[in-house]
């Protein structure tokens, strides 16, 4: 769930708002296939407790090659999608900090840094920032259902907004779910450090279930306060809409109280999916399909090198979009990470279907799983599946390499 609640459910609002209603059917098709995945991931943690995730469940389905195309898949939406999640946290502090607006790249990049440092120190530390930043990030989301709840309850059907009704489209709706998918994304997190649990095969499967579920209802009841109790137009205006919405009733002190707590909402997402950009590559070292070099740990366990090359790489794509507003880098950037880590989910889904034989369940939610990654894929378009294809395709001289290295005996 600290994965899962972050940056997305902040600043989605603003970029859904010209979808209109399309942004509702999005959300309920998106809330249904990441359901469909967590299904898929929880049956295959109890099959195959192994560190790594959909590399994991993508080697043991389809061998090596297969295992090394999901791992850098996912590895490369993980690092990449950090950069997005620092731009979030950069937007929501900008309304305490109108400062840091014209400097959010570089502001992005130095959070990503600090939970680089953080995350070196050990497991044990990052799991105690996510409990922290978890309990703090719920504050503001509870209070936007109390609000709406009142406001709905004392004005009724006044507290509505009626905008012009937006035309439904199936295309329009796609592109919609292809952005929602971002609250989403960390669905599989809980079974990528499998090796560092205790009882993996009970301990994920529940996580992951249960904590997508519950991710999703808060997900409805937020972003449909929002959009019934806004204006279309304030909302796509605003850098922070819960932080506004919640201004708007309780005072202009009150949005940047809030917009704080949404700092602290994507800083914990942030810290979580560091934690994956080094655990991915350690994994994949481990299984034989990533230079040994990244599986190099230091005294507290900690792939230093991966979380440093990670860090190097989410630098120079936010760095080199320095030009772009806050709003337009968060969707460029997360547009694209989504897009490159597409291959890692549908060969997950596929993977389930291979391996969960005789779990009817399981492989008709992996074939169901399968179709909605496709389907998300076609909704993020051409310009982020192009920028996605140059990264994936960055992977093959490293594959190369491995496989040369490991021929000579090296």
């Amino acid at each position: 769930m600290g994965n899962l609640i972050g940056s997305g459910i902040y600043l989605l609002p603003a970029t859904l708002a010209p979808f209109g209603a399309n942004a509702t059917f999005g959300w309920v098709l998106t809330i249904a296939g990441a359901m469909a995945l967590a299904f898929v991931f929880a049956r295959l943690a109890a099959a195959v407790p192994q560190a790594g995730g959909p590399y994991a469940y993508a080697d043991a389905a389809f061998g090596p090659a297969v295992g090394f195309a999901t791992a850098w898949s996912y590895w490369t939406l993980i690092w990449a999608g950090n950069g997005a999640v620092a731009v979030a946290a950069v937007s929501a502090l900008s309304v305490a900090v109108p400062a840091l607006a014209p400097h959010a790249a570089i502001a992005a990049v130095a959070m990503v840094w600090v939970f680089v440092g953080v995350n070196v120190r050990g497991v044990a530390a990052a799991a105690r920032m996510q409990m922290v930043t978890m309990v703090l990030k719920l504050v503001p989301l509870a209070a936007v259902a109390l609000l709406a709840g009142w406001l709905l309850l004392t004005r009724g059907g006044a507290a509505v907004v009626h905008d012009a009704p937006m035309p439904l489209a199936a295309g329009t709706i796609a592109g919609a779910a292809a952005l929602t998918f971002w609250g989403f994304l960390g669905v599989e997190s809980a079974t990528v450090p499998a090796d560092r649990m205790q009882n993996p095969a009970r301990t994920v499967p529940r996580a992951t279930l249960i904590g997508t579920a519950a991710v999703g209802v808060i997900y409805l009841i937020v972003s449909g306060a929002i959009t019934a109790l806004m204006p279309r137009a304030a909302v796509a205006a605003s850098p922070a809409p819960i932080a506004y919405f919640l201004g708007s009733a309780l005072g202009g002190a009150t949005a940047q109280v809030v917009a704080l707590f949404a700092t602290v909402s994507a800083l914990g997402t942030l810290n979580g999916f560091v934690l994956l950009q080094g655990e991915v590559p350690r994994a994949m070292a481990r299984g034989g399909v990533f230079p040994r070099w990244f599986g190099r740990e230091n005294g507290a366990g900690v792939p230093v090198r991966a979380h440093v090359l990670a860090g190097v790489l989410v630098t120079a794509v936010t760095l080199a979009n320095y030009t772009r507003g806050m709003g337009d880098l968060f969707a460029f950037v997360a547009a694209v990470s989504l897009a490159a880590g597409m291959l890692a989910y549908f060969v997950s889904a596929l993977a389930g279907v291979a391996l969960l034989r005789g779990d009817m369940a399981g492989r008709a939610a992996g074939l169901v799983s399968a179709g909605f990654v496709a389907w998300l894929s076609y909704g993020l378009g051409l310009e982020a599946n192009g920028w996605a294809l140059v990264l994936l395709l960055a992977g093959v001289p490293v594959y190369w390499w491995v496989r040369r290295a490991a021929a000579s005996g090296r």
